[in-house]
């Protein structure tokens, strides 16, 4: 009897084919190159990291006014409470920061130092303008003088933390840590338009109570600040990326420094 075709041999690889059919129309999934599109570079930048932040900034701000309120008369007193309270803002930005990178975040471009320079004069001369319209300031601010020349510890007192420590720390703060969290929490349920909104408006909101410690701010450096503030976060939800608003910040700081100077030594 001959024997029959059989295709035993090939049932295995029939099988197999047809489990896992080839699929001719996937779309491939595209690479997000913008945190503000989600992905997975901001899925721990949300509500949690936010509830952290804020936690450790109350902490530090509860701190800060307890060394001031034990301590008053002590000269270190306000140096030490600012410490606290930066350091309040840097614990939350090193956990972000370790957790992941938003994607695009810490790109730099030259147009940043454009945006800098430009929006930071610009903010400067508002400020003035500001100021002016609420009173009659003096034309320049002053610095406190010991014989008549700046103390040899002024550099490192007055002019490196505004000009280098509050503008770094500060803008990764709100502008990196805080504004991200609450964008990427709101992005899905209300679009990236009314989450952009609630964004700045947090993180501006509370960089100017962050800077009405220690004293009571008046309307017109309440409404300069929030200027800043707010120039900063809607620089930073435009271009997806830090550095414009942390150099916005910088030269905002670095010209009332060098208007200071100019102060003092024309006194």
């Amino acid at each position: 009897m001959p024997d029959q075709p059989s295709d035993v041999t090939d049932a295995p690889a029939q099988e197999f084919s047809s489990a896992r059919p080839a699929r001719s129309d996937a779309v491939p999934r595209r690479r997000r190159t913008d945190w503000r599109l989600g992905g997975h570079t901001v899925q721990k930048w949300r509500e949690m990291l936010a509830a952290w932040a804020l936690l450790s900034l109350g902490a530090g701000v509860l701190l800060g006014y307890a060394v001031a309120w034990l301590l008053p008369t002590t000269p270190w007193a306000a140096p030490l409470s600012t410490f606290i309270l930066w350091l309040s803002m840097l614990i939350p930005v090193v956990i972000a920061f370790q957790r992941s990178r938003p994607v695009g975040l810490l790109k730099l471009r030259p147009i940043d130092a454009l945006y800098g320079v430009a929006l930071g004069m610009l903010l400067r001369l508002m400020q003035g303008w500001v100021h002016a319209a609420a009173g009659t300031p003096p034309p320049f601010p002053s610095f406190t003088t010991v014989d008549g020349h700046l103390p040899a510890s002024w550099l490192w007192t007055e002019a490196v933390p505004a000009i280098l420590v509050a503008p770094v720390l500060e803008e990764f703060f709100f502008r990196a840590v805080i504004l991200v969290a609450v964008y990427t929490a709101l992005r899905h349920a209300f679009g990236g338009v009314a989450a952009g909104a609630a964004a700045a408006l947090v993180s501006t909101g509370l960089f100017i109570v962050v800077h009405s410690i220690g004293g009571t701010l008046t309307v017109d450096a309440s409404v300069a600040l929030g200027a800043v503030g707010l120039a900063c976060a809607l620089l930073v939800l435009l271009t997806g990326r830090i550095w414009g608003a942390m150099l916005v910040h910088l030269f905002y700081n670095a010209s009332f420094i060098a208007l200071g100077v100019v102060g003092t030594l024309a006194a």
